[in-house]
Formats: structure tokens, sequence, C-alpha cells
């Protein structure tokens, strides 16, 4: 009787640390930096379908004032669709900037101390 409930402690704790490592496993798919580049990816992808993009830079002013006046002029003149892709494009932009600075100030942090 002993034997066998040291056997199911043991798989027990099989079970329980085999989940565990799953659940660490997969952590980094699940977070907030892995659900940005999806939206960056899924909103781009969607920008792409309804937009010719090469064309509307194509047809565009080629100085960089004339041609930011441009894009600002075809953004606010396009479906709403697009609009809220771009805009979910650009906040997944700046939250993925936003991380990779603050991952780059935690690594060089301990060097400068």
């Amino acid at each position: 009787m002993t034997n066998n409930a040291m056997t199911n402690q043991s798989n027990i704790e099989r079970v329980v640390m085999r989940r565990v490592h799953t659940i660490r496993a997969l952590r980094p798919a699940f977070s907030a930096t892995a659900l940005s580049v999806a939206v960056l990816v899924l909103a781009l992808w969607g920008i792409g379908r309804e937009v010719w993009v090469a064309k509307v830079f194509a047809n565009g002013p080629q100085d960089l004032l004339g041609h930011t006046a441009y894009l600002g002029y075809a953004f606010l003149h396009t479906q709403f669709v697009v609009q809220v892709l771009a805009a979910a494009s650009f906040a997944s932009v700046v939250y993925l900037a936003r991380e990779t600075a603050r991952m780059v100030a935690r690594i060089l942090v301990p060097l400068r101390a």
C-alpha cells in the first residue's frame, strides 16, 4: 500500500510538472507583445487588401512636405475600415517601440551600475 501511494504521488507530480512546463512554454505566445505583433500583421494585411498601397505612394508628390500633406489627405478621404486598420497598425508600432525601448533599457542599466 505504501508503494502504491508513492507511485500515485509520483504520477501526480509528473502531471503537475508537465502542465507547469507547458504553461511556461506557452506564456510568450499569449503576451501583450505577441498580441501587438498579431494586430500589426493583420492590420497591414487588411490595408493591403483594401488599398493598392503602391499606387497611393506613386500618385503623390515626391517632396517630403507635399508627400506628408498628401498622405494626410488620403487618410482622411479613405474608407472607415482603412482608417481603423491604419490606426491599429500605428498603435501596434508605438507599443512595440515602447516595449523594445524598455527591453533595451533593462539590458543596459545593469551594465552602467
